[in-house]
């Protein structure tokens, strides 16, 4: 086994999963955030996007954070009256953020984060008992 190739893999994952880890929060901050007025579009939710790359230096197909998206879905409406963002029949239009989709993907981030860390550990701790076994 190649220790230095899955280090290495191990770290691109860990920077994909930092890279959406930083996504969830600016769209659970902005669950509230309508337009100013009735004709301005309410925040909409962005998704991080993944893309696969053959590495040739390490010999193998590795993943990349790729762009941010905007996620297409509709966004939710609500009756309100008196803000200044309400439409002539008085529903706002709110941002197409599920607080429960944020907190599972941040959740599924972070397990896949923790994981790539271990291998990291448990390679590092495998390459010092090799160095210990070839110094003895």
């Amino acid at each position: 086994m190649d220790f230095v190739k899955s280090l290495m893999i191990a770290a691109l994952v860990l920077k994909v999963q930092n890279g959406r880890m930083r996504v969830i929060p600016e769209n659970i901050a902005n669950v509230d955030s309508v337009g100013r007025t009735p004709d301005e579009d309410p925040y909409r939710r962005k998704i991080a996007t993944f893309k696969s790359k053959f590495d040739r230096e390490l010999d193998a197909e590795t993943v990349q954070l790729g762009r941010i998206q905007e996620g297409t879905s509709d966004f939710k409406v609500r009756y309100e009256s008196g803000n200044p963002a309400a439409d002539e029949n008085g529903n706002v239009q709110l941002p197409n953020v599920d607080t429960l989709i944020e907190t599972v993907d941040m959740r599924e981030a972070q397990r896949s984060y923790e994981v790539n860390l271990k291998v990291i550990k448990s390679t590092r701790r495998m390459l010092q008992r090799n160095i210990e076994i070839l110094s003895a």
